[in-house]
């Protein structure tokens, strides 16, 4: 006798089950209208209808090798044959793979990496590790950033997220952030003398060089406006790092992995940090995984210094399959080049949308990690939504009329986050801006 074929649900149940059984997150869950999705190719994911939508943002600036590669499929099918779970204490080859080819690709001594399962997690041992082997607690973080919703990572992130769970934990400090077109020492860029960093050292003085174990940052901003640094920056805070003893943790979640052209943003400077976290591009979401690759210093510090941390799917073989099938997809298919490339072009016709688009006040990115900032006045910069303001009421709009015309993108107060998957074609990136162009014009009516 046959065994029966599992019931294939439909749209309806699958966005009412949604909507009845789960929580979304980040949501008024009273507002929310669940959207069911059956499947996805490259830049493409589709509908029960067969509503194609091109993917502009690779869904949360995770999915750089396009959605299902039939690569990284391939190997985390052949893992799940071979062994799907064995416990961290163990060795596999998976993971002992995995480790090898990440310190191939890091810049500097960064050498081992201790295994999570995103980069919430990653960002919460990174800050334990370097409290542990700097012999400290204050940790420096800055206003406009995100490192993930645990509760120390949210702690040291910098937007409104934060507020439900202060007080959070103690020692976080915050500094602002390196934001030339909203620089918050008044400058412009010619008259720039790096204030952002000269503030940070004060900062320093102030809660006492010899109390703070590191900083943490985002190489390049993301969910927070997609700030790129001015080109002295980053080399200014490794100086600053240096001079104070102080351990600098480069936030790479996001940016990492080709995302910004290079394996890891903080490339792009030539400078090396003393932990990298990472998360997002190493599976692109297939399989959860996250980690924290720190220095050789560090690592010998643990030799005889016992590492309290562990997570019991640390190093988890599907994961880590499925990362090394990645890493080589960026390798075999120049990704990274591509990245780079498309960029390029990317940035072009986000200029050419300012030209025609009032509500631009600012176009700015690094490799496929683009943004575009709308603005209400050009002179006055006023921006179309305050700064951690609550009114998403425009943004949403925006959103939903692209969505409407086939164009996922996503986007936070006044930025729209143009990053699709690093696989994206010329034709890909031309067709995501024919949309935004028609879609800008509502936009257009709020400018002063």
């Amino acid at each position: 006798m046959a065994e029966p074929k599992p019931t294939r649900l439909d749209a309806t149940t699958i966005e009412r089950d949604t909507r009845e059984y789960t929580l979304t997150t980040w949501a008024l869950q009273s507002a929310v209208k669940p959207l069911a999705i059956e499947r996805g190719e490259g830049c493409w994911f589709y509908d029960y209808t067969g509503k194609k939508y091109l993917d502009f943002s690779s869904q949360l600036v995770n999915l750089n090798v396009g959605h299902q590669h039939p690569k990284v499929v391939a190997a985390i099918k052949e893992q799940a044959d071979k062994m799907c779970f064995i416990g961290p204490g163990f060795a596999n080859e998976a993971r002992s793979q995995l480790g090898k080819l990440l310190a191939e690709v890091t810049p500097g001594n960064l050498k081992k990496t201790f295994f999570t399962l995103g980069g919430a997690e990653a960002n919460e041992n990174a800050l334990k590790i370097a409290r542990a082997y700097s012999g400290r607690n204050k940790i420096i973080s800055r206003y406009r950033s995100y490192h993930g919703a645990t509760m120390g990572a949210m702690t040291l992130s910098g937007d409104r997220r934060r507020w439900p769970v202060e007080p959070g934990i103690p020692g976080v400090i915050r500094v602002f952030s390196p934001y030339c077109y909203r620089c918050s020492f008044g400058k412009d860029v010619g008259s720039c003398r790096m204030e952002c960093v000269s503030h940070i050292e004060e900062v320093i003085w102030e809660e006492g060089p010899s109390e703070i174990a590191g900083m943490m940052i985002e190489p390049v901003t993301g969910a927070n406006g997609l700030i790129v640094p001015p080109d002295g920056y980053l080399p200014a805070l490794r100086a600053l790092c240096d001079k104070y003893d102080m351990v600098l943790i480069a936030d790479e979640v996001m940016s990492g992995f080709g995302r910004a052209g290079a394996w890891f943003a903080i490339d792009n400077w030539g400078v090396i940090p003393d932990i990298i976290t990472f998360a997002k591009g190493a599976t692109c979401g297939y399989v959860p995984l996250g980690g924290v690759i720190v220095s050789s210093e560090i690592a010998d510090y643990f030799e005889d210094h016992m590492l309290w941390a562990g997570l019991t799917y640390s190093g988890h073989p599907l994961a880590c399959a499925a990362a090394i099938a990645t890493i080589h997809v960026y390798q075999e298919e120049g990704l990274l080049e591509n990245s780079r490339r498309m960029g390029k072009l990317l940035l072009r016709e986000l200029e050419g949308l300012k030209s025609r688009h009032a509500c631009i006040g600012d176009v700015r990115g690094v490799g496929l990690f683009c943004g575009i900032e709308l603005v209400k006045n050009r002179e006055t910069r006023e921006p179309l939504v305050p700064w951690n303001g609550r009114d998403a009421d425009l943004p949403n709009r925006l959103k939903k009329a692209c969505m409407d015309r086939g164009l996922y993108i996503i986007g936070n107060y006044s930025v729209l986050e143009a990053a699709p998957p690093l696989v994206v074609t010329e034709e890909e990136i031309r067709t995501g801006i024919a949309v935004l162009d028609e879609v800008l014009k509502i936009a257009d009516s709020e400018v002063e």
